[in-house]
């Protein structure tokens, strides 16, 4: 294991897991509504980089693209998200070099399946080519930091989420430092949501997200995770992206082909206290657990029989 940074105390009320959480509608787009009160969605993290940090290039390959989408969908994935450029600092990426990455997916996904389909992509220029091939979801881990964003997917009638980044993605950020990083990140949060209600966005189609490993340390995002129902009382759905982590890999040693377990621990924990959309390499494991988890939350309380 790596060395530990000292763990982080939010100066907040220690949140509280809940049970049920207050009715919260996604849409997805125009076409897509859920009640996610209890329900959680599963979105399958689809690649076309070939440097992202989990699967290195292993799905590069448009066919062997194509099969682990498939797979997606046959595991239970509620929708889809395809990346044409990773989070983390790596050699540069052209708005040519992602949209052809991004924009031939997007059409093959659409003539495939009947699912909604995101972009994880911080260009205005990107995510308006990938809504007009059939795409309904721009997931911006940049807070909206092109001001052609927003406008683009108000426009299209695309829902978007709104992800904390401490400086900017594709930048190292060794230090991040923070007086206080759950309420930090909330406050961040807010005012994205402002800002894609002021662009004519309804309410059920923003979605924010902590950003897990973007600009915090492992135990900032660790406090992060264990704090989601901080971010529950903004009003909007919650998006969880921790799925084999880094943080994950300090806290257990585990090689990053070996999170499955904590990534499952990690999404059980965020639906608990509210998470309702869960990114996920692994769709099987993290359909399970969203459907355990819907089973528990949805249960109605019944007395114990009195002892003898």
């Amino acid at each position: 294991m790596g060395t530990r940074s000292p763990v982080i105390t939010a100066v907040t009320d220690s949140p509280t897991p809940a049970c049920t959480v207050d009715r919260v509608i996604v849409e997805l787009g125009a076409d897509h509504q859920y009640d996610c009160s209890t329900r959680t969605l599963v979105m399958g993290i689809l690649n076309r980089t070939p440097d992202s940090f989990w699967d290195r290039g292993r799905f590069w390959d448009f066919d062997d693209f194509l099969r682990l989408a498939d797979q997606h969908v046959a595991n239970g994935a509620d929708l889809l998200d395809v990346g044409g450029s990773k989070a983390g600092p790596g050699p540069e990426v052209t708005e040519a070099e992602e949209l052809d990455r991004v924009v031939p997916a997007v059409e093959a996904l659409r003539a495939r399946f009947d699912l909604p389909l995101a972009v994880d992509t911080f260009r205005g220029s990107v995510i308006a080519e990938a809504l007009a091939v059939g795409a309904c979801v721009g997931n911006d881990i940049s807070g909206f930091a092109d001001p052609t964003f927003l406008p683009a997917c108000a426009r299209a009638g695309a829902s978007v989420v709104a992800t904390h980044v401490r400086i900017g993605p594709r930048i190292p950020d060794p230090t991040p430092c923070y007086d206080n990083v759950v309420l930090e990140v909330r406050d961040f949060l807010a005012q994205r949501v402002a800002m894609a209600r002021a662009a004519g966005i309804p309410d059920k189609r923003i979605m924010i997200d902590a950003g897990l490993d973007l600009g915090k340390t492992p135990d900032m995002s660790a406090l992060l995770l264990r704090s989601s129902d901080n971010l529950t009382s903004l009003g909007r759905p919650v998006f969880l992206s921790a799925s084999n982590k880094g943080f994950l890999g300090e806290m257990t040693g585990a090689a990053i082909d070996d999170r499955q377990e904590s990534s499952w621990a990690a999404h059980a924990l965020g639906i608990a206290l509210g998470c309702r959309i869960i990114r996920a390499h692994d769709v099987r494991g993290g359909r399970r657990v969203a459907d355990v988890m819907e089973a528990l939350l949805a249960a109605e309380k019944s007395p114990v029989g009195e002892m003898a």
